[in-house]
């Protein structure tokens, strides 16, 4: 290790001791932090549902214009425009790799977001500090908010599933 990495170690470690000393000092200062911690955590979780529902409804427009196309393909086909027929063929490979893509990003956020609540529901809160991480002793606003996340992704699939 660098002398410069194993300075900036001793630094961090020290001013978070400086900072854990002060909250205790402080438990009001301490009660504020994570009240803005845990506003700061359900914005986050906000902003991820609208971003989930941004690439649930693109998806749908997707998987609208594959089926458009796709039609169009099978049109110019049987009107013998094979080289129409092949770009259209062409660009429904073009939209289904994009939707894949989408998906992918869609599944990657659920992912985060449920490892993002389930880190919320593990960290400590003034409330909570001697209660363990289980769901059953989480403080409420974080067992409340791991549940709207798990039945928002919920939803999102079932309107998937139904869109197919």
């Amino acid at each position: 290790m660098s002398p410069a990495a194993d300075w900036l170690e001793q630094l961090e470690a020290r001013l978070e001791q400086q900072l854990e000393a002060f909250l205790r000092a402080n438990p009001a200062q301490e009660a504020l932090l994570n009240e803005q911690a845990r506003r700061d955590q359900q914005q986050r979780q906000r902003q991820q549902l609208l971003q989930a529902e941004a690439l649930r409804s693109e998806l749908l427009q997707i998987a609208a214009d594959v089926r458009e196309w796709r039609d169009r393909s099978a049109r110019a086909s049987s009107a013998g425009a094979a080289d129409l027929a092949t770009r259209a063929d062409q660009h429904v490979a073009q939209l289904m790799e994009r939707g894949r893509l989408r998906w992918q990003a869609l599944e990657q956020l659920g992912r985060e977001v449920r490892n993002n609540v389930a880190a919320a529901a593990a960290q400590p809160t003034a409330a909570a500090h001697t209660s363990s991480a289980s769901p059953a002793n989480e403080p409420l606003d974080q067992a409340w908010a791991r549940f709207e996340v798990d039945q928002e992704l919920e939803a999102m699939r079932r309107r998937q599933q139904r869109s197919r």
